[in-house]
């Protein structure tokens, strides 16, 4: 049993080549906003750090937080979303994206108590070439936040740089 973890362990070791691992990182300008209709116009920043064992395949760790004070009332919105990114990378330096993320937001606005949910987000973008290892990167995605049986709708639209190393 012995022998057989450890050829299974080596033929996992060598069967991920060390080239085609690669990790990144971003940091955006984002606008949140916090739910559809009547909902609330957030802006701040967000982050990512991915590492991609393989060339098209990434685990993904995305961050945020957003800031509004409609009226005075100070609110902030946090999010911590975990995940794969599905990315098709090209010789043009032009590589677009998909995710699909989960984990956790934190709400706070004055005069109200404040609240962690249940948060989701799918979207993608592209990473556009701009110098050897920095890249452009445009994004989308739609978050959810749930929270007592009831999803809160909101959208993410973000603008930032990514160094690729």
């Amino acid at each position: 049993m012995k022998k057989l973890l450890l050829l299974a362990l080596g033929l996992f070791l060598f069967a991920i080549p060390s080239h085609a691992q690669s990790a990144d990182a971003s940091i955006s300008y984002s606008y949140f906003r916090l739910g559809n209709s009547n909902g609330l116009n957030q802006n701040g920043v967000s982050g990512s750090v991915g590492f991609y064992p393989a060339h098209f395949l990434g685990l993904v760790g995305d961050f945020g937080v957003y800031h509004a004070s409609p009226g005075g009332v100070s609110t902030n919105t946090s999010t911590y979303l975990f995940g794969p990114r599905l990315i098709l990378r090209n010789p043009l330096r032009i590589n677009p994206f998909v995710q699909a993320l989960a984990g956790g937001s934190h709400l706070t606005a004055t005069g109200f108590s404040p609240s962690n949910q249940f948060a989701f987000s799918v979207g993608g973008g592209v990473d556009l070439g701009m110098l050897p290892h920095l890249y452009l990167r445009p994004q989308v995605d739609y978050v959810g936040l749930r929270n007592s049986g009831q999803t809160l709708n909101c959208t993410r639209a973000s603008v930032g740089v990514a160094i690729r190393f």
